[in-house]
């Protein structure tokens, strides 16, 4: 690991390769077979596993129940709905047998022709057709209502160009899907879900967000409106990190979803759908990671604490380890901890946990023994002192976390600052395109055509106009008609 280590791509310098090193000698994940595929590997898995703990609680306190819909959704459910399949048809995966044989020589297998389908199955590249088919049946009464479904699955997109968690032709996530009586009950939801993911992204990642709606031609195809959070990262380009979807009635017509209110007469529902992908670890590498490697906030870090016991022979040995199994017993049921007692080098194994970004390492040797402590580094600084292990020793600790997690929250928060710039002219924002990057914010009037040029000249698309900023108005930077103050960036 050390050699790889010392190979690392520094990430002003190539930020691209930088994260594909990152991912790779963190063991986060790997190119699969599939073109476009990853294989997420125990440790990127195990990071993934914190962040769907923590939001699966938030999702269930919210009234929420999890379900599970098949991967394999009809050809035709998809056309139900003409802008969702117009939206996606280009990404879709199809399958049109269900069996292969021996060819004639019995070296191969082949296509059985005999076994294709009466109708196609499209593998999902989202869920609402599937569910909402159940809905139909599930929903009869306004007593049937909210309706409130989540799942836990893999999605299918068929990317043409991709890079392992940001964009793949396969990703896992959750996907929330909701039905309402009345319009409003539905944009509550809505906005309930986009805080949600919001709160997550800060609590647990150390990432702060903008929430905002997108653009007519960036919406959620055959939504009412699409609202996200924005994260702007490291590399100055900015990740889509989670969307909430007002589908109104749009879905519901489509697929006859119906209740019969209070006032005895048939409705088309409401509904919302919702998600959040594990594109957010790409997220989480390029908004705090450095040239060392990954660096992990503590409250998603599958090891928050790594312990490096040092010793010459048994004899110190014996000796460190009572010590550490003490640090252990007292800290080890309120933090995740490893103890690395591997017999390469002390400096080895620093260089791996600083690659995995463990936010914690304490150094544990003959003499810190004697004076009843741990040399604690710090992965966030790279700052190192000595802590004493004494009665309040687990206190100090989950206090140390904390504030690692504070200080890395505001240091994104300060980045983002310091790379937001307000233009009010079209040649400005070229300018500061160019030469900064970043959000650049100015008024737009959100006319695609000429969202679609302004890409296709500075390769900054419309991320989302901030909620906070909604209600300013002012003279498009393209054509002088009034519109919504908006953040434009390159994008993932």
């Amino acid at each position: 690991m050390s050699t790889k280590r010392n190979k690392l791509m520094p990430m002003t310098e190539n930020s691209a390769k930088w994260y594909s090193q990152v991912v790779q000698y963190a063991e986060l994940a790997e190119h699969s077979p599939v073109r476009g595929c990853m294989i997420i590997r125990p440790y990127g898995y195990a990071i993934w596993e914190v962040i769907q703990r923590n939001l699966d609680k938030r999702i269930k306190s919210a009234g929420v129940e999890n379900a599970y819909f098949p991967i394999f959704i009809p050809k035709s459910f998809l056309s139900r709905e003409a802008k969702h399949v117009k939206g996606f048809a280009k990404e879709c995966a199809v399958v049109t047998h269900y069996r292969l044989k021996e060819d004639a020589r019995g070296e191969d297998v082949v296509i059985d022709p005999e076994a294709k389908l009466e109708e196609e199955l499209v593998l999902r590249p989202t869920s609402e057709t599937i569910i909402y088919d159940a809905f139909s049946r599930w929903i009869k009464s306004w007593r049937d209502l909210p309706l409130n479904i989540n799942q836990w699955a893999n999605i299918v997109r068929w990317e043409k160009r991709t890079r392992p968690f940001l964009r793949t032709s396969e990703f896992l996530w959750q996907e929330g899907h909701t039905a309402h009586a009345t319009k409003d009950e539905a944009a509550k939801e809505v906005a309930r879900a986009l805080k949600m993911y919001h709160d997550l992204a800060k609590d647990l990642l150390a990432i702060p967000t903008t929430m905002g709606y997108k653009t007519e031609s960036e919406k959620f195809a055959g939504a009412d409106y699409t609202t996200t959070i924005e994260a702007l990262l490291r590399d100055k380009k900015a990740l889509q990190s989670g969307t909430s979807h007002m589908l109104g009635q749009n879905f519901s017509k489509s697929f006859n979803v119906k209740f019969v209110g209070r006032d005895n007469k048939e409705h088309y529902v409401w509904q919302t759908s919702w998600g959040l992908s594990t594109r957010i670890i790409g997220g989480v590498i390029l908004m705090h990671g450095d040239d060392k490697g990954l660096v992990l906030p503590p409250k998603v870090a599958p090891i928050q604490v790594i312990i490096v016991p040092i010793w010459k022979d048994k004899e110190q040995r014996f000796f460190v380890e009572e010590f550490v199994e003490n640090i252990k017993r007292q800290i080890g049921s309120k933090v995740r901890l490893k103890i690395d007692w591997r017999e390469e080098s002390p400096g080895w194994k620093f260089n791996e946990w600083e690659m995995k970004g463990v936010p914690l390492r304490f150094e544990v040797g003959p003499k810190d023994v004697k004076k009843g402590s741990v040399f604690a580094a710090f992965r966030h600084t790279g700052e190192k002192k000595s802590i004493k292990v004494d009665k309040d020793f687990t206190a100090t600790v989950m206090q140390i976390l904390e504030d690692i997690h504070n200080q890395m929250y505001e240091r994104a928060v300060e980045f983002v600052e310091e790379n937001t710039h307000y233009v009010e002219t079209y040649d400005e924002f070229k300018t500061v395109a160019s030469d900064k990057g970043g959000y650049v914010q100015a008024f737009f009037c959100g006319d695609s055509k000429e969202e679609e040029l302004i890409k296709n000249e500075t390769k900054f698309s419309t991320r989302c106009i901030p909620m906070k900023t909604y209600e300013k108005l002012g003279p498009c930077i393209k054509c002088g008609k009034e519109g919504h103050l908006t953040n434009f960036a390159r994008a993932y």
